[in-house]
């Protein structure tokens, strides 16, 4: 497992966007834990949560990663979000 501290500050927040897959992996993993599952988010709900944990102003990024890595799913209009409640090992 990559070691997230490296891209964290004194604040746990996200400092910027690793190049390696492991590493992003990783740092989506860490973001998506900030939701609860079961529990259906606005978009603008969703880019609030991340940008208290990232600081390097690219929630559009994250956000799509979310999507892409199917940590989060959404409506296809992209109106309402919701954490997948899958176990993940990598």
């Amino acid at each position: 497992m990559t070691d997230l501290s490296r891209f964290l500050d004194d604040q746990q927040r996200i400092t910027v966007w690793p190049s390696r897959l492991e590493a992003k992996k990783a740092v989506i993993q860490y973001i998506a834990d900030k939701f609860e599952a079961g529990r259906m988010y606005s978009e603008k709900e969703v880019n609030a949560i991340i940008d208290c944990w990232h600081t390097f102003n690219d929630y559009f990024l994250i956000r799509r990663s979310l999507i892409d890595y199917r940590y989060m799913s959404r409506t296809k209009n992209g109106s309402c979000y919701w954490k997948e409640e899958q176990d993940r090992e990598n």
